[in-house]
């Protein structure tokens, strides 16, 4: 063996056995502390909505008329409201809302706009110029004036204003996976599924969904405090959370009369709406990118998967002939070493265009 041949075994041994993409996100992701730290404030907040019934020193509608608007003290922490509801209660409460506000308004946008996306940039034509138009009109208006339209329409309740935010939200959603598509269908690899007889539905699931979905997941995750702060507006117009239910945006709509008298009420809540959306749109734009670099495999695996079924129809349909390699294998091929060393299932699938099957 040649001193070069060494060297590119030892290479090979050294390196990890198991190095899969989400693990080397992961080890990124641990060495941002921003990120990490914003993770620690987005976990913290969910897991005291999650527990508020044990974490709440009082009811949220819990009222005292002997502590109407008192300071901050060592029996309420964060003060009284003008009914003397525990202010801390009822923040720790109404993080349910907006969190579920987030969630839910981001997962109807996900759930409408990405589909259409899809179809409307794979089919193309009329229909795609239909829906772009009909996007265009959305986009036209702004998000949070369509959102406090669309609430008023629906009727004043949480449900509707997560409905009204999901449905605002969702041209973008739309466009982003329209455009993404557009630049995913003329891939080669996608060619290649087409070209074995592969349906429309099978290589828009299989092959087009799987590689777009990593800007969809920034959108999402960057979505998600748009969403906070859009639940948090229409709770203090009054299209949101009602009263008495605790909200962010309710408290802050109602704190709002006593800004003089007892400023305590809105200094908590409009804190709590600034940390949570600060920190979890550093966190999601962290763990995102960081995600994305680390994914450059995954298209790899599914260009060897095309692959194998090509080579199994050049089999079929040539003979003996196993490895011939057509122009279509030798692009795939070209590729996908793009993103690393070949797999194993790589190296069967396109092989040496010299080398036949031995009967």
């Amino acid at each position: 063996m040649t001193a070069i041949g060494l060297e590119t075994a030892a290479a090979k041994a050294s390196e990890p056995p198991d190095d899969r993409p989400w693990r080397r996100a992961l080890r990124r992701l641990l060495r941002r502390h921003g990120a990490m730290l914003g993770l620690f404030v987005v976990v913290f907040v969910v897991l005291v909505a999650v527990f508020a019934p044990l974490i709440a020193p009082y009811g949220p509608t819990a009222t005292d008329w002997g502590a109407v608007r008192k300071a901050p003290s060592l029996a309420h922490w964060f003060g009284t409201d003008e009914i003397g509801r525990d202010v801390l209660s009822r923040v720790i409460y109404g993080a349910r809302a907006s969190l579920l506000a987030g969630v839910v308004s981001v997962s109807i946008s996900i759930a409408c706009g990405v589909p259409i996306g899809l179809i409307s940039g794979y089919v193309g034509g009329f229909l795609d110029g239909l829906l772009m138009r009909i996007v265009d009109a959305m986009l036209a208006c702004p998000f949070l004036i369509l959102a406090i339209a669309l609430a008023a329409f629906l009727g004043p309740n949480l449900t509707n204003a997560m409905i009204a935010i999901g449905i605002s939200a969702m041209p973008a959603f739309v466009r982003l996976a329209r455009a993404q598509t557009l630049a995913t269908k003329v891939e080669d690899y996608v060619e290649a599924a087409r070209a074995v007889g592969n349906p429309h539905h099978r290589i828009l699931l299989r092959h087009i969904l799987p590689n777009i979905l990593a800007p969809i997941m920034v959108q999402a995750t960057l979505a998600i405090a748009l969403a906070i702060i859009a639940e948090a507006s229409l709770s203090f117009l009054g299209l949101g959370q009602q009263p008495p239910a605790p909200s962010w945006g309710s408290m802050l709509n109602t704190a709002k009369n006593f800004l003089d008298q007892a400023p305590w009420m809105a200094w908590w809540p409009g804190l709590a709406i600034f940390v949570v959306c600060c920190r979890s749109t550093c966190w999601a734009t962290a763990s995102a990118t960081r995600w994305i670099r680390s994914s450059g495999s995954a298209p790899r695996a599914v260009a060897a998967r095309v692959l194998s079924a090509q080579r199994n129809h050049v089999r079929r349909n040539h003979g003996g002939v196993a490895r011939r390699q057509t122009p279509i294998l030798r692009s795939l091929r070209g590729w996908a070493s793009l993103f690393g060393r070949p797999s194993r299932a790589w190296q069967m699938a396109a092989g040496s265009p010299t080398q036949t099957h031995q009967p």
